[in-house]
C-alpha cells in the first residue's frame, strides 16, 4: 500500500474532530510502523507487539523501570524500578513480602483508582486466559491468594520465597491495571474477565487516552492531563499509523510527514544516514540474539566436538556483515577462554575462525570424511538468514560438511522448531528481561519450544533454580558466569550478533528510549 503525497497529518485529520485538527504541528507526534495495533486488550493472545507496546502509555502498572543514558539516546534500566500507580514500594521479610502504597489517581472516566481495582487486575493476570499468566509465573506470581488488600490504598504481594524477577514482572507490560468496575460491567459468564469488550475498549488510567481506534490502520491518542504516574508527556496528541512498505515509511520520515519510525530495513537506514537531515539512534538489543542452532538430540549434533568444529569453521565477520551490515553488536570473538569477565548475557563468547582447529575437531569426532545435513530458516528471517546460510554452507564445505539450505514458510518452520525436527536452524529471538538466569531458563533448558537446541545439561539444570532465588549478588554472579562458560564450552548454539534497533526520527525529536519490549514509549519523547 502506497501513501499519497499528502501528509500523514492530513490523512489523520480527515477523520479527526475539529479540536484535533486545530492542534499545532509541534504538539502532535506522528509515528509510522510496519506492524498493526490489532487490539486494545494489551495481554490478549494474538495481540501484536505494537498493541502491547501502545498499552504501556495507555495503561499503568504498579511499577515501572527507570532509564539511563546510552550514547545518543536512552535505554531502560532493569536495575532501577520506580512506582507508577504505586507511590511507594517496600520489600519486607527478606523479599517474601512486597507492600505497594497507591497514589491518589483517577481512571480515564474520572473515578478513583482503588486497591480493589488492582487486586482484580492482578487476579486476572495470574488467573485469566491471557499472555500474562505464563509471564508472571516467571516471577513466582501464580495465585490470586498472593495479592491482599491491607487497607484501601495498599496492596500486599506475598511470595513463598524471594524471586529476583517478581518486581520486574510487576513493572512489565504483562501486568496492566484495569478499571475493574468498568470492565466488570461488560463481563459475562463465558468471559468473566471482559476480554472481548476490552479488545475494542479501554478501562485505563495511563498517560494517554485512546481518542479514535481503527484496527490495523491507525490509533489517535490524547494526553491525559490528570495523569500522575510520572512527568506529564510533552506531546498532547499522538498518531500511530500503519504503513506496510518500509521504503514508504522511510520516505515519510525523510519528507517530514512523519516524526519517527523504528522498523526500517538496514539499507534504508544507511541511506538516510548518508543523506543526512535526520537523527538515527541505534541500540543493540541487550537481550536479543541471532544464532546458528544445533539439535543436540539429533546425530551428529549430539556430539559436542562436531558443534565445536562448526564453531571454529564459521567466518564470523563476513556473517555479521552479510546478515545485518554489521549493525548491532558481535556475539563472538571474546578474549576470555574459561570464565567470562561479566555475568551479563547475551555477551560475546570466545568463538573465532580457526579452520585448522575445525578440521582437527571434526576428525576427532569421527567425521573426518564429512557428512550431509540440513540448515533451515523461516521466510520472515530471510532478509538476514539467506546470505548467512550461504556463508555457512560455503564454510562447512571446507571441513567436509555438505549443507542443504531450506527456506520454509513460517508456519512450517514453527512446527519444525516445536517438534524438534530441524538438524540446524538460523533463528532470531530475545528474552524479555536482561537476566542471565532468566535467559538460560528460556533458551538453554527444559522441554519447551524456546530451548531451540533441546540442550539438556545436568549442571545447568541444577544451577538455574539456585540462581533464580539467590539474593546475594556475588553468589548470583558466580553462578551466572558458570552458566555462560558451560554454554561456550558445549556450544549448543552459536550466537552471532545482537540485533540493533534503529530509530529514525526528525531532527527535532529528542529523548528516544530503547525499551525491553522493543517498541516506542511516546511518553519519553519531546520536541527539542
Amino acid at each position: 500500500m502506497r501513501i499519497p503525497r499528502r501528509s500523514l497529518l492530513a490523512l489523520a485529520a480527515a477523520s479527526a474532530p475539529a479540536a484535533t485538527r486545530a492542534q499545532s504541528r509541534a504538539e502532535t507526534l506522528r509515528v509510522v510502523m510496519g506492524g498493526v495495533v490489532n487490539s486494545l486488550e494489551p495481554v490478549a493472545f494474538g495481540a501484536t507487539r505494537e498493541a502491547t507496546g501502545m498499552s504501556g502509555y495507555v495503561y499503568d502498572r504498579l511499577l515501572a523501570f527507570g532509564r539511563k543514558r546510552n550514547g545518543a539516546g536512552w535505554i531502560f534500566d532493569f536495575d532501577s524500578i520506580r512506582g507508577e500507580l504505586a507511590e511507594s514500594l517496600e520489600v519486607q521479610d527478606e523479599g517474601r513480602r512486597i507492600l505497594l502504597r497507591l497514589r491518589e489517581m483517577t481512571w480515564h472516566d474520572g473515578t478513583p483508582v482503588t486497591a480493589e481495582d488492582v487486586k482484580w487486575s492482578l487476579d486476572r493476570a495470574v488467573g485469566g486466559n491471557t499472555m500474562s499468566k505464563s509471564q508472571l509465573a516467571t516471577g513466582s506470581l501464580t495465585s490470586p491468594e498472593q495479592f491482599r488488600i491491607p487497607d484501601a490504598r495498599t496492596i500486599e504481594v506475598t511470595l513463598e520465597r524471594p524471586d529476583r524477577l517478581a518486581l520486574p514482572n510487576l513493572a512489565c507490560f504483562y501486568a496492566p491495571i484495569f478499571n475493574a468496575r468498568l470492565a466488570r460491567r461488560h463481563a459475562t459468564a463465558e468471559d468473566p474477565w471482559a476480554t472481548a469488550w476490552l479488545k475494542d475498549n479501554t478501562a485505563a488510567s495511563g498517560a494517554y487516552m485512546v481518542e479514535t481506534y481503527r484496527p490495523g490502520q491507525q490509533v489517535m491518542l490524547r494526553r491525559n492531563e490528570a495523569w500522575k504516574g510520572g512527568p506529564l508527556p510533552f506531546f498532547r496528541r499522538v498518531i500511530l499509523q500503519t504503513v506496510p512498505e518500509a521504503a514508504t515509511r522511510a520516505s515519510l520520515v525523510e519528507r517530514g510527514d512523519a516524526d519517527l519510525c523504528i522498523d526500517l530495513q538496514a539499507n534504508d537506514v544507511i541511506g538516510l544516514q548518508q543523506r543526512g537531515g535526520l537523527r538515527v539512534v541505534s541500540t543493540p538489543h541487550p537481550t536479543g540474539f541471532s544464532a546458528l542452532i544445533f539439535n543436540t538430540r539429533m546425530p551428529p549434533f549430539d556430539n559436542r566436538l562436531v558443534r565445536q568444529a562448526i564453531a571454529a569453521a564459521l567466518p564470523y565477520d563476513d556473517i555479521f556483515r552479510a546478515g545485518v551490515q554489521s549493525r548491532g553488536a558481535p556475539l563472538y570473538g571474546a578474549a576470555w577462554s574459561d570464565t567470562p569477565d561479566s555475568a551479563a548475557f547475551p555477551q560475546a563468547l570466545p568463538f573465532r575462525t580457526d579452520l585448522a582447529r575445525a578440521r582437527e575437531l571434526i576428525a576427532e569426532a569421527g567425521h573426518g570424511g564429512g557428512f550431509r545435513t540440513l540448515l533451515s530458516f523461516g521466510v520472515s528471517n530471510a532478509t538476514f538468514a539467506e546470505p548467512v546460510a550461504a556463508l555457512v554452507k560455503e564454510a562447512l564445505a571446507r571441513i567436509g560438511i555438505e549443507v542443504e539450505i531450506r527456506k520454509l514458510p513460517d508456519p512450517q518452520m514453527a512446527s519444525l522448531i516445536t517438534e524438534k525436527r530441524a538438524p540446524m536452524l538460523l533463528e532470531l529471538s530475545a528474552a524479555l528481561f536482561p537476566s542471565t538466569e532468566y535467559f538460560f531458563r528460556i533458551f538453554y533448558n527444559g522441554e519447551q519450544r524456546w530451548n531451540f537446541s533441546s540442550w539438556a545439561n545436568p549442571e545447568v539444570a541444577a544451577l538455574l533454580p539456585q540462581a533464580r532465588f539467590e539474593t546475594d549478588p556475588a553468589r548470583y554472579d558466580a553462578m551466572a558466569k558458570r552458566l555462560i562458560a558451560l554454554a561456550a564450552a558445549e556450544a549448543p548454539m552459536i550466537p552471532l550478533w545482537q540485533p540493533s534497533q534503529d530509530a529514525v526520527m526528525a531532527p527535532g525529536i529528542a529523548d528516544y528510549t530503547f525499551w525491553y519490549h522493543r517498541q516506542v514509549d511516546v511518553r519519553d519523547l519531546r520536541s527539542a
